[in-house]
């Protein structure tokens, strides 16, 4: 049986294709040629994809990863479809699940969403339930710079405390949405917003969620 991360890359590399090299993501600055360069190094060359959350290794993450935004874009999509290659940490079953489930649902709505007739795409309980956990785990890293407090709320009513502060914001939504949202895909995310109204506009404008 397929995995949820199984799935959502082909989702992904299928939308990539079908949207064409030179469509807009909601990754500023990113197309679709730079989003699949930046999946595809992310499993493929670790020692610069280290560089998201290592500042000394920025420059050389954005120098592999445009040598590889220059390759033919058929081959990305084709790695993409692929997967890592053998010796990769990636090819077991656990971690696959656990680094690119949430990873590649994101990069496919990056791609979804940026386009202006967009549909929403109606998730399964269990994919559901699956983003959640994630996202109970994940909140508090997520949201660690957020401006103001952050509460995450699902329509059952399970709640997770994204950041600890005053005023305190709460974003309901499903927990795809709420995925996005934390993300830093709030303008793209449908979600419902409560709380006094300067915080709501700060946590809009703010870069600061996500990775």
């Amino acid at each position: 049986m397929s995995t949820h991360a199984k799935r959502e890359r082909l989702l992904l590399a299928d939308l990539l294709e079908a949207a064409g090299p030179d469509a807009l993501t909601l990754c500023d600055g990113w197309q679709t040629q730079d989003l699949a360069a930046h999946v595809v190094v992310r499993e493929r060359r670790p020692d610069a994809a280290a560089g998201v959350l290592l500042p000394v290794l920025k420059e050389r993450l954005e120098r592999v990863q445009a040598e590889f935004a220059s390759k033919p874009y058929e081959e990305l999509i084709q790695l993409i479809r692929t997967g890592p290659p053998r010796m990769s940490p990636f090819t077991i079953k656990q971690v696959d699940e656990g680094a690119n489930t949430v990873e590649f649902y994101v990069h496919a709505e990056d791609v979804r969403r940026a386009q202006r007739d967009w549909t929403a795409r109606e998730l399964d309980p269990v994919f559901a339930d699956v983003l959640w956990a994630r996202l109970e785990r994940s909140a508090r890293v997520l949201c660690r710079r957020a401006p103001v407090g952050l509460v995450l709320r699902r329509p059952n009513g399970q709640t997770v405390v994204a950041h600890r502060g005053t005023p305190v914001v709460t974003v309901s939504g499903e927990p795809g949405e709420l995925v996005m949202f934390a993300f830093g895909r709030q303008d793209a995310a449908r979600v419902d917003i409560e709380g006094d109204k300067d915080a709501i506009d700060r946590l809009h404008e703010t870069k600061q969620l996500g990775i």
